[in-house]
């Protein structure tokens, strides 16, 4: 038996018969120009997480590589927003990685978010300014290492292949010059909302007590329905 799926694509457009915990919280998109549709989207609760934590990494890294504040300011915005990005996952998640017994990988990624703030404010709250030089690296190798126990908890390529880009890009750093909060911005935001915007591979569902026999049977018809797609 195969740990990766290997008769499911790494990426792939998003699939339209979604499961019950992905159906809860659901947000759907659709602009409109007369009978002409321009855009149409959905974005699970998961999907979201991409887009939040997309959002925050791209504001940190790019206001910390163009903007002239005060370190010191960031340092207090950017804990702020870090936990309420934090906080934003857990409530977000919280039913979905019950359902799929995966609770484990979100505390995890909630662990590394606080350890990279923790170590951050030590380098500019708490004067040990020779963190600073590697707070890029720092950043990156957090999200690899998160990305890899995402891969192993939920049997997925796809968060493996993210896991690589990140730790590829450690390396490379150096040789962006006075460019390295941007590109770090660029390789960690990228990463979030381009998995927001497609269909990843995973294992298949897991049956869950506390779901009710109708939800476990919606589930079972929507597998069978991926399945003959």
């Amino acid at each position: 038996m195969h740990f990766f799926n290997p008769a499911e694509p790494i990426f792939r457009s998003k699939q339209s018969e979604l499961d019950y915990q992905d159906q809860v919280g659901l947000i759907k998109m659709q602009w409109r120009l007369g009978e002409r549709t321009i855009f149409s989207r959905f974005y699970t609760r998961i999907d979201q997480i991409f887009v939040l934590w997309g959002v925050i990494t791209g504001a940190i890294f790019g206001v910390a590589q163009f903007c002239p504040i005060s370190w010191t300011i960031q340092a207090w915005l950017w804990s702020t927003l870090t936990g309420l990005g934090i906080l934003g996952m857990v409530i977000l998640a919280w039913f979905w990685a019950s359902v799929e017994r995966l609770r484990w990988v979100i505390c995890t990624w909630a662990g590394l978010m606080t350890l990279g703030l923790v170590c951050t404010n030590l380098g500019i709250l708490g004067g040990w300014w020779s963190i600073l030089l590697y707070l890029c690296p720092l950043w990156l190798g957090l999200s690899a290492l998160g990305y890899l126990l995402t891969a192993i908890g939920m049997h997925s390529r796809a968060f493996l292949v993210a896991c690589g880009l990140h730790l590829f890009s450690i390396p490379l750093l150096p040789y962006t010059g006075r460019w390295q909060l941007l590109v770090t911005g660029l390789v960690m935001a990228g990463s979030l909302l381009f998995l927001s915007e497609v269909q990843w591979d995973m294992r298949p569902p897991v049956e869950f007590a506390e779901l009710t026999p109708a939800q476990r049977q919606h589930n079972q018809h929507q597998h069978q329905l991926r399945q003959l797609a």
